[in-house]
């Protein structure tokens, strides 16, 4: 990575940080705290789509896992958010391999298929598992996160807006570690040409769950802060058509690279509630400008930029 890239990218963070004093509207941070949610739920579902070239149309299914398990570990056993943020992406992650191990030998359109039953699948059991999770009426009383040793317990948005931002960080850092060496390598030989990387020796099958497990991880971790956030967890919040707005949003912003998921998060979270103000006519510019971005930026967002900055960098030259 360039130099100066490196210094945008510091910028923009030491931006972040300062963001809540900047601009102290609970509605602004509360729209960022969402991002933040759709930024790692975008990551996870990149390294399925984009990094390893493989179809999931669930990815909400691991999402509501993570939430559920730190819903009833935080109301029916008391469990703090600290550990809850550990437990989630465990399950969540035991799931993701259970979704991975069966379906090593499916491909493009049946895997697309496998991973939306599956995503179906994990819907009914929070809808119909009544004992468990309530079903339709979901649960309530999740507590808050609070640091027990400095008696500090998080109600403000911006206590909120610290605590995604440092966790998106977090894994940002994780995740470009991941991309930058042997594993990231091995999920592009997978994506180009998958007998090619069998071929070379690369264990494709080791990897391909591998790949599910993260990612399920990913979205356990952003499950179990939406639990803690919203302080209730629903069926409705997991549902098929969030596993498409978080596949619509990771193409949009732009697959097989990390700025495509940030772009895509908060793009598709900002933008439409901007748009409000223009009523009846939001639904279609939005819709228009999607439509256009799919058309004439198949790389999307992202890509798009990355564009940009190579031909100001052949200019220069």
């Amino acid at each position: 990575m360039l130099k100066g890239t490196k210094i945008l990218w510091l910028l923009f963070v030491i931006g972040l940080f300062f963001d809540p004093y900047m601009v102290r509207s609970e509605y602004h941070q509360h729209l960022l705290i969402v991002s933040g949610i759709y930024i790692l739920l975008a990551l996870g579902l990149n390294l399925i789509i984009g990094y390893t070239g493989q179809v999931s149309l669930g990815h909400a299914a691991f999402y509501g896992l993570g939430a559920y398990t730190a819903a009833i570990l935080s109301v029916r056993f008391g469990s703090p958010f600290w550990l809850n943020l550990l437990a989630a992406p465990v399950v969540a992650g035991i799931f993701g391999i259970l979704l991975g191990l069966p379906t090593i030998r499916l491909a493009g359109h049946y895997l697309g298929i496998a991973s939306l039953t599956f995503g179906i699948i994990i819907e009914q059991i929070f809808l119909n598992w009544i004992s468990l999770t309530r079903g339709p009426m979901g649960i309530t009383g999740i507590s808050p996160p609070r640091i027990p040793f400095l008696n500090f317990q998080f109600t403000r948005k911006s206590h909120y807006y610290y605590l995604i931002l440092v966790i998106t960080l977090v894994v940002f850092f994780l995740f470009r570690r991941l991309v930058s060496y042997r594993t990231g390598r091995a999920f592009a030989a997978i994506r180009e040409n998958e007998i090619s990387a069998k071929a070379m020796g690369i264990h494709t099958t080791y990897y391909k769950v591998l790949a599910f497990t993260i990612a399920a991880m990913i979205a356990g971790v952003a499950g179990c802060f939406f639990a803690h956030y919203l302080l209730f967890v629903s069926p409705d919040s997991f549902a098929f058509l969030e596993s498409i707005n978080i596949l619509a949003l990771t193409i949009i912003g732009g697959t097989g690279n990390i700025l495509g998921s940030l772009v895509g998060g908060l793009f598709l979270t900002i933008l439409p509630e901007y748009l409000r103000a223009l009523n009846e006519a939001r639904e279609v510019i939005y819709g228009a400008m999607l439509l256009l971005i799919i058309m004439f930026m198949p790389k999307g967002l992202s890509g798009f930029i990355f564009g940009l900055k190579r031909r100001y960098m052949s200019r220069k030259r």
